[in-house]
């Protein structure tokens, strides 16, 4: 074979998890025994064990436990935050913009396996790149599945299983996954359903934020 395993992993072609992957994955593993298991209240160190796990972050935070394969295939943007048991499953490129919320139980797989059975008992897999835009909120419990694009303002309802790619200033929800309507003007002050943000937090928004 001409190609390495890890060579044919990064061009997004079939390879097998050899040793030299392993390798790969043994010094990711070594991080995450230290951020799954450090004290939970020492969020300095969890912010500078992520910084190690990622190669850079910008005021990124999890709640641990947080799973993934590399870490160095992660690319997120400034104010990254997932909260308990998110799984990124980074065989391609996970790139996340800023501002990104996910809730418990999130999971990003950019990891797949021939469908028939013959080829997949092979030991061959695949990875397929995940981009994430600019203030994206993923509720408790979704999937995301492998190659997907989801733009930028997006919304995914708790439970989804995202299949294929969400445009801009949308949310969108189910199994599959798919757009139920746009985010406007309307929903600046929206609280929770038909309820709106309160006078007093309001004006320290308006205060805070650029409108």
């Amino acid at each position: 074979m001409d190609m390495t395993n890890r060579q044919r992993r990064d061009a997004g072609m079939a390879y097998i998890s050899d040793d030299t992957i392993f390798e790969e994955q043994l010094v990711c593993r070594k991080i995450l025994q230290k951020l799954n298991f450090m004290d939970r209240s020492d969020f300095a160190g969890i912010k500078e064990t992520l910084k190690e796990l990622f190669g850079k972050s910008e005021d990124a935070f999890v709640n641990p436990p947080f799973y993934c394969d590399y870490g160095k295939h992660i690319e997120v943007g400034k104010n990254f935050f997932a909260n308990y048991n998110c799984t990124l499953l980074d065989v391609a490129k996970i790139k996340i913009g800023d501002n990104c919320q996910m809730a418990p139980n999130v999971a990003i797989y950019t990891a797949g396996h021939p469908i028939h059975p013959v080829s997949r008992n092979s030991a061959y897999e695949y990875g397929r790149e995940v981009t994430v835009g600019d203030n994206v909120w993923f509720g408790g419990n979704t999937v995301v599945c492998p190659g997907v694009h989801i733009g930028d303002n997006v919304v995914i309802g708790a439970g989804s299983v995202v299949t294929r790619d969400i445009p801009d200033w949308c949310i969108a929800a189910g199994n599959p996954c798919r757009v139920i309507r746009k985010i406007t003007e309307k929903d600046r002050r929206k609280l929770f359903r038909d309820e709106e943000i309160d006078g007093e937090a309001w004006q320290d928004i308006l205060e805070r934020m650029e409108f």
